[in-house]
């Protein structure tokens, strides 16, 4: 593995420079950016994970991939579940399922848990049943959607973590739809804010119903249980949970002045406190960041080494341009990495992708950006190609002790 590094500077071009190192074919380059910055934010919750969207930057992050209890945030899944076959047309929002007494007694009246009170045998659509889960966070409606979709909740367990796989989530198992605790449910936040991401980009007009502030059934009228929907910070969704082991949690999202944020929080002592930390923490992200413009659409960001090719070297590049947030006072160093497995052989067509671009800020790595080759490199004469055997023959031992 090689790594070219960067150190970005608003104040200095952002043109990567090229640097010997132990004759090695390592790109080297340094931006820095005036200031250091001290934790300015810190938080009750046990993990924390909170994102700029646009960007995917990282604002901070605290233990996000320990693994915990999702309780009810779970159901941030069965949704995706529910609106996959609503998109895929196996379903409709007028789809009806019958209340099973399964439902009924698991997550029904009688279980004493979050409910939407459904009769027992009766029909309800599936869109009512989008509501009861995310307004009311109906242990009912989930169960009457999995028993629905799949004939039971252990069968619809499996299409929950086929979804997670197919759609990258990496850490996490699903066991039933409701988040009701089980030894071998387990999710990380890092999961939750990817799973956020991806249902408010694939289904935007379901994901309207996160904001819903309340929802009538069964004659009976209930809240959004949601508290930063009542708090004036913009935010739009998405759930809460609850367990004994996990403590208080959530995954909350909020729009301000056109730029979107999402956060998980889990390990809060009450619904109190899990209130006041998440409204903390998007107030925090309003004021304490601006966007830079890192490089440009297209824009050369690295070289990378090549083996056996006219050149020894290609310049990489991102598809996009490439932005990020970043303290407005007190900054800590930028730094940033190309990593990609080198040397590259000739070979190499324009516009492949070989590596990835890493930008930290400080110790958080804030956000990862594929890199692709700028242009075509074409293979190299026999003389070419044997020098660049001898090279790596001389050097290819100091790679593999730093890599």
């Amino acid at each position: 593995m090689t790594a070219t590094d960067l150190h970005l500077s608003k104040c200095l071009p952002t043109r990567p420079f090229r640097i010997a190192a132990l004759g090695v074919a390592i790109v080297l380059a340094s931006i820095a950016v005036a200031g250091a910055q001290d934790a300015l934010f810190d938080t009750k919750a046990k993990q924390a994970l909170m994102i700029e969207d646009q960007t995917g930057t990282i604002l901070y992050a605290k233990s996000p991939d320990t693994l915990i209890e999702p309780a009810a945030l779970a159901k941030l899944m069965t949704m995706e579940v529910v609106f996959h076959e609503l998109k895929s047309g196996k379903i409709t929002l007028a789809t009806q399922y019958t209340v099973s007494e399964n439902a009924w007694r698991t997550g029904g009246a009688p279980s004493g848990g979050s409910t939407m009170f459904a009769k027992l045998k009766s029909s309800i659509s599936v869109g009512d049943l989008i509501q009861g889960v995310i307004v009311q966070s109906a242990n009912d409606g989930c169960i009457i959607l999995a028993e629905g979709l799949a004939g039971s909740e252990p069968k619809f367990a499996e299409m929950m973590n086929a979804r997670a796989k197919e759609i990258g989530l990496k850490n996490s198992t699903f066991v039933n739809s409701t988040g009701l605790p089980d030894p071998q449910q387990r999710v990380s936040l890092t999961d939750l804010v990817a799973l956020a991401r991806h249902i408010y980009k694939e289904y935007p007009a379901y994901y309207r119903t996160y904001a819903q502030d309340s929802f009538t059934w069964n004659n009976i009228f209930q809240r959004n249980r949601n508290p930063l929907l009542r708090l004036d910070i913009g935010a739009d969704g998405m759930g809460t949970g609850y367990t004994e082991q996990s403590g208080y949690g959530i995954v909350g999202a909020a729009t301000r002045n056109g730029r979107r944020y999402i956060v998980a929080l889990s390990g809060l002592a009450s619904d109190k406190e899990r209130a006041e930390e998440a409204r903390r923490i998007f107030e925090w992200a309003y004021q304490a960041f601006e966007e830079i413009d890192i490089f440009a659409e297209g824009e050369a960001i690295g070289e990378a080494s090549v083996f056996g090719g006219v050149k020894s070297g290609v310049p990489l590049k991102a598809h996009e341009k490439v932005s990020l947030l970043v303290p407005v006072a007190n900054r800590d160093r930028l730094k940033a990495h190309i990593i990609y497995q080198g040397p590259l052989v000739a070979p190499l067509k324009a516009d492949e992708q070989v590596g990835t671009l890493r930008i930290w800020i400080g110790d958080v790595l804030a956000q990862e950006t594929p890199v692709f080759t700028a242009e075509a490199v074409e293979t190299g004469d026999l003389k070419k190609r044997s020098f660049d055997a001898v090279f790596e023959l001389a050097t290819g031992w100091v790679r593999q002790l730093k890599f």
